[in-house]
């Protein structure tokens, strides 16, 4: 296996968390009614079964930081691929709504966890002239996890349940089963991260891992930064709250967040209903799920090919544009009552593909990015945790925007919330594009 090609193993391998992440946070959708209606929920056990997943997200989050620096890298995913494991054959075996709960809980666990680490360990392995491509990997394994959850489901609820009886719920949980055990059997030849192995003093180990994904000249340099920026770090403890580290902390915060704020997921909440309002799937929403799903994978691939060539805050600025010209006019359309036309359907499948090619992949690219090696798990966990609130926020009042303001409002608030980004983005976010992880240091950290 050549260098290009090992690299590539280890960063597709630790992309597939993405890809558990997007089925874990998608199979609910299909399973919830009829979980309702089996074990005859209320609306409060409803909605905690449904947001037991995100709970589990920030506490994954919040023990990435402490837990990657401690027991390193490696073993960390390999403990949110054992989180998926485990949540999977729990879901599909829970006796009751307790167990299922506390299934969902640990599956939120690891998503949360690999939400932070996956990209991260991507960063650390890709090589500078690659690595959009590389961390986008993990972007467009999220958007396959949640297309093959949709299919799964699918298939599931037009063939019946097999040996589970009508309790067709349960093999849905229990697909997750099959790439979570793939993901922890991969995982094992994938090395520990270099910049991790320096950090505890493990110079030689480190060299050893470089050597086997870099040619020798190349390994040599990488290694020479590495240490390098290790003694300037040893020598002045770096602080998160310390002046230079403000503005990539700010960038990547405020990205988190409004990567939220545009309504992406408010968006594929309320889309059954404007196909039906379009005349296109009846009540069927899974046409749309499909959908949706499809160009979520089709145009992320894009930002795959385009992040290196092009840059990053290209991505971004044309991305944004499509979003904010495609909400703004949704709006015009639910304020002057025309939605039952094929203009709403196109408009909105216009905001899904512009934000997979931008803001979904770039702003996983650019937190995973920015940060110095010494604090980048600390960091990048506070920017994971910063969207997954912002989920939560977004989970909460976007049905009470909708019936309070309206759709029409509700839209056009999401298109302010991303002319803010647009603007923040072209002024603000600095571009990273060929850059080493060490020189980016230089970027943000060194005095101007």
């Amino acid at each position: 296996m050549n260098f290009a090609a090992r690299t590539n193993y280890i960063c597709m391998t630790v992309a597939l968390g993405g890809l558990l992440f997007g089925f874990d946070t998608a199979v609910i959708s299909g399973a919830i009614g009829l979980i309702k209606a089996q074990f005859s929920l209320g609306t409060v056990q409803e909605g905690w079964l449904v947001s037991s997943g995100l709970a589990g997200c920030i506490i994954g989050v919040l023990v990435t930081g402490v837990l990657s620096d401690r027991i390193g890298r490696k073993r960390t995913v390999l403990l949110a691929a054992g989180m998926f494991l485990l949540s999977a054959i729990g879901c599909a075996f829970a006796a009751d709504v307790d167990w299922l709960i506390a299934a969902r809980i640990v599956g939120g666990v690891g998503v949360g966890m690999a939400s932070v680490i996956s990209p991260m360990l991507i960063a650390e392995f890709a090589p500078a002239d690659s690595r959009g491509r590389m961390i986008a990997y993990y972007q467009l394994a999220i958007t396959v996890g949640i297309l093959l959850a949709y299919l799964s489901n699918a298939l599931f609820l037009s063939l019946g349940a097999g040996g589970f009886s009508n309790e067709i719920w349960r093999p849905m949980f229990l697909v997750m089963a099959a790439p979570s055990l793939l993901f922890l059997l991969l995982l094992f030849k994938v090395p520990e991260s270099p910049r991790w192995l320096i950090s505890i003093r493990e110079h030689v180990k480190a060299r050893a891992v470089l050597g086997t994904i870099r040619p020798e000249r190349v390994a040599d340099k990488e290694l020479a930064d590495m240490e390098e920026a290790a003694r300037k770090a040893s020598a002045k403890k770096i602080s998160l709250l310390e002046g230079p580290l403000r503005l990539p902390l700010l960038i990547g915060i405020v990205l988190a967040v409004f990567q939220q704020f545009s309504g992406i997921n408010a968006i594929i909440y309320y889309g059954p209903s404007i196909f039906e309002a379009a005349g296109i799937g009846g009540s069927n929403a899974l046409i749309f799920q499909v959908i949706v799903g499809a160009i979520n994978v089709l145009f992320t691939i894009v930002a795959l090919l385009w992040s290196d060539k092009y840059g990053r805050k290209f991505l971004l600025i044309t991305g944004l544009s499509g979003i904010i010209f495609s909400l703004v006019f949704c709006g015009v359309l639910f304020y002057t009552g025309k939605t039952h036309g094929l203009l709403l359907l196109v408009l909105m499948l216009m905001f899904i593909a512009c934000f997979a090619f931008s803001l979904g992949p770039v702003t996983w690219i650019i937190i995973n990015e920015i940060f110095p090696t010494a604090i980048r798990v600390k960091a990048v966990s506070i920017c994971t945790l910063a969207l997954w609130i912002a989920v939560w926020m977004v989970g909460q009042f976007f049905p009470w925007m909708l019936e309070k303001a309206g759709a029409a409002v509700t839209f056009w608030i999401f298109a302010g919330c991303s002319i803010v980004n647009f603007f923040f983005s072209w002024r603000v976010v600095k571009e990273t594009k060929g850059k080493t992880l060490e020189e980016m240091e230089t970027v943000f950290i060194a005095p101007h």
